[in-house]
This record gives structure tokens, sequence and C-alpha cells, in this order.
């Protein structure tokens, strides 16, 4: 198989993504968000964050990172992150697909984006800090702007949404100062 089929392949089965569905909508929509667009828009929430990480990091290497970071969601689903045990389940799971699916590259092309992934999971460095950071921010505005949806609807605590956000700190502390507020201020149905 050629190199081009190869790609060809790969883009191909990345439009499987599309059919992922996450536990949070997209502000003024009644449907859930797939994990393609949730990809899309942290990449660009990275952009606009860029200039407030405190690390000096590879721009393009957090870019390349948040475009593929859930793509193994494509053979091992996507798990709600308040789920920890579900999490910690299927850690294995998304390492086979990882495995798989990058594997469709040539190489050395294939190899890269699995390192990448295994990077982004692993949290060690500053752009997979901030990376990590800017994919917990999307949904929190989303919640924030829609009554808490999938905070109310999965019966989230404030205590578990601080604790599971507190990371976006290393994104942009002044953004998580203003997220942190809100939050605290948000009417938990625990508050009444």
């Amino acid at each position: 198989m050629s190199k081009t089929q190869q790609k060809i392949d790969f883009i191909l089965e990345l439009e499987k993504l599309k059919g992922v569905l996450r536990k949070t909508k997209p502000v003024g929509q009644e449907r859930f968000e797939n994990s393609a667009e949730h990809s899309w828009q942290t990449t660009l929430t990275a952009m606009i964050l860029l200039d407030e990480a405190d690390a000096d990091i590879d721009v393009l290497k957090v870019l390349k990172m948040l475009l593929i970071h859930d793509v193994v969601e494509i053979d091992a689903g996507d798990v709600f992150v308040y789920d920890t045990s579900a999490r910690a389940e299927i850690a294995e799971q998304e390492a086979a697909a990882a495995e798989r699916i990058f594997g469709m590259l040539p190489q050395p092309m294939g190899d890269e984006m699995l390192a990448l992934w295994h990077e982004f999971e692993g949290r060690q460095t500053p752009e997979s800090k901030f990376a990590k950071a800017v994919d917990r921010v999307n949904p929190v505005i989303q919640n924030l702007t829609s009554d808490g949806q999938s905070w109310v609807e999965n019966h989230i605590s404030r205590d578990r949404v601080l604790a599971m956000n507190s990371e976006i700190e290393a994104a942009s502390p002044e953004l998580w100062a203003v997220l942190k507020a809100r939050i605290e201020a948000f009417p938990f149905p625990e508050d009444q």
C-alpha cells in the first residue's frame, strides 16, 4: 500500500470521530456534541490562550496534541471525565486504539502521532500540561452557559467540578480565577 493510500485510509478513519458523542451539549443546542467538534474547539481555545501559558512551550506540539487527543475514542468511546472508575478501566483500550489508529499511518508519521498522544496522556511536559488544561476549558464554559447541563444531569457536585477542573490554572491562572469564581457562584442542586 502506498504512503498516500495509508494517509487517505487514516483520514477516512477519522470520520468516525464525528459519531462519538460526548455528555456535553453545544451551547444553545439540544443535541450532544461529538468528539471531533470538541477536538476542533479545544485546539482553537489553545490558540487563543497560548499567550497566557506560564511556560515557554512548543506551540505546534500543543496544537497537534489537541487535534489528535481524542482519536482513540473511535475504538474506545468517550468516557465522562467525572467517571473516574471508568476512566481507569478504559486506559488499556485507549492505548490499544492509539496503536491501531496511528499505526495506519506511514512511518515516521504514525510513530510521531503515537508519541504525541502518549505525551498528552502523561501530563509530564509543559506542552502536555497546557494541552490537558485547555482540554477542560470548553466543557466548563459550556456547562456554565447551559445551566450546568452535564453536571446536573449526572449529579456532579461543585467540589468535584472544582477538583476536576483546577488544572485549567496550568493553562491560564487568570482564566481559572474567572471560571472558579463562576463555578463557586453557580447554583448547584446541592445548594437547594
